[in-house]
């Protein structure tokens, strides 16, 4: 009967260590049944799960691998492992997993503490942590660093709600964005990812910036409170506040589209999904001319917002067909997946105001971006901390991937 040895490696990393071993270990007919290697600077650590034939002589295997250890300067370790161990973990690739990525300016020792402990306490094992972020200069300050963590984690559990709140209850005193998914096929399979357009990909509200050209800055901030705190409904209270343009030459537009402030990350989002495959668009409840004006910029493929109504190069006061609220935003984003083939899981939508809630609620991922409490509080997952690249590191692409875009 075979036996199963693990072999670990640990020491200063340099070319052509795992070329070493391995050819040591082929040279008695040694079969791996796992292997795993990470290097965190500088510093190797390398594991290999081993079958041993029958008729191997275990002391000679050990004799040529400790000449190879000494010749790298390693350390090497052999230990048994027994069948029924072995068996618990052939078990064990069937168990649920899942994903936790933490995402911040800085991670703490005390971040991973809270993420880790909490795992722990419902059950579950850390099956591999992996640094999403590329490496930060101490010395170098920059206002737009962020460092992010994956944690891959398998296990069984029957409350997975309170596993996932419990992370996310992590967000509340930390400066941090925890977001927790089923590793599942979908999860590496998303094909269509839409943005809100005012506050989210660009830094402003449209309708604000027109109000203060047309000089109804104060009343039209007004109405907005008031729609805020729910005293009226969406509808009402973009038609009040689109009335007071009425006469705004259409020369402005022109102006505010030229100076919109991009979001920190967006253009680098946009760059890296459309260079990985992925269709890009806007379904904003603010006006098709600014998101088309984005559109050309970005390389977008498709825009769906409202209609700005023009006569005689002056607004009316009204837009053309039905009012984009939070509900028409699910419904284009229902349409948009049936016109591309994809299904609603394989579709991502991003957004902050609670007329996003409803398109948040039915894409496969749905992403609240320094959004309003009440919409992070009831979106799937929130970025909070750092900018719109962020939704990257949840799609578990690393800035190693992107430095080569």
């Amino acid at each position: 009967m075979s036996e199963i040895l693990l072999l670990t490696i640990n020491g200063q990393d340099h070319p052509g260590v795992t070329a070493a071993f391995t050819n040591v270990l082929s040279q008695h007919d040694v079969n791996i049944l796992d292997i795993g290697q990470s290097v965190i600077h500088n510093t190797l650590a390398l594991g290999m799960l081993l079958e041993m034939p029958s008729n191997i002589k275990i002391e000679a295997l050990k004799k040529a691998l400790l000449v190879i250890s000494d010749e790298h300067d390693l350390k090497a370790g052999l230990s048994v492992i027994t069948p029924d161990e072995y068996e618990q973990w052939v078990q064990d690739q069937g168990k649920p997993r899942y994903i936790v990525t933490l995402s911040g300016r800085k991670l703490s020792a005390a971040h991973i503490s809270h993420i880790s402990e909490v795992i722990s306490r419902y059950g579950l094992d850390i099956a591999d942590i992996t640094r999403l972020s590329g490496r930060v200069s101490l010395q170098q300050k920059n206002s737009t660093q962020r460092a992010s963590v994956e944690f891959s984690i398998r296990g069984s559990t029957t409350d997975l709600a309170g596993l996932k709140s419990d992370l996310l209850a992590i967000t509340k005193n930390d400066d941090v964005d925890v977001a927790f998914q089923v590793d599942d096929l979908y999860r590496r399979n998303r094909r269509l990812v839409v943005f809100d357009m005012d506050s989210t990909l660009i830094q402003c509200e449209v309708m604000d910036e027109l109000a203060k050209a047309a000089g109804v800055g104060e009343q039209v901030a007004a109405i907005t409170e008031s729609a805020m705190l729910g005293e009226i409904p969406f509808d009402e209270s973009f038609e009040r506040r689109l009335a007071t343009l009425k006469g705004l030459d259409e020369s402005v537009l022109k102006k505010i589209a030229d100076e919109l402030p991009i979001t920190e990350g967006a253009e680098r989002l946009i760059r890296t999904l459309k260079d990985l495959g992925y269709q890009v668009g806007i379904l904003s409840g603010g006006f098709s001319y600014f998101a088309n004006h984005l559109k050309d910029k970005f390389g977008l493929d498709c825009v769906a917002a409202n209609e700005l109504d023009i006569v005689d190069g002056k607004l009316t006061g009204k837009v053309k067909g039905d009012i984009v609220n939070g509900e028409k935003k699910a419904e284009l984003l229902r349409e948009m997946s049936q016109k591309m083939g994809i299904t609603m899981e394989q579709t991502i939508a991003v957004g902050d105001g609670a007329n996003d809630l409803p398109m948040l609620a039915i894409a496969g991922l749905g992403v609240a971006f320094h959004a309003k409490p009440v919409v992070k509080e009831n979106a799937k997952h929130a970025i909070s901390s750092i900018g719109l690249d962020g939704v990257l590191y949840l799609l578990g692409v690393s800035d190693r991937v992107t430095s080569n875009i």
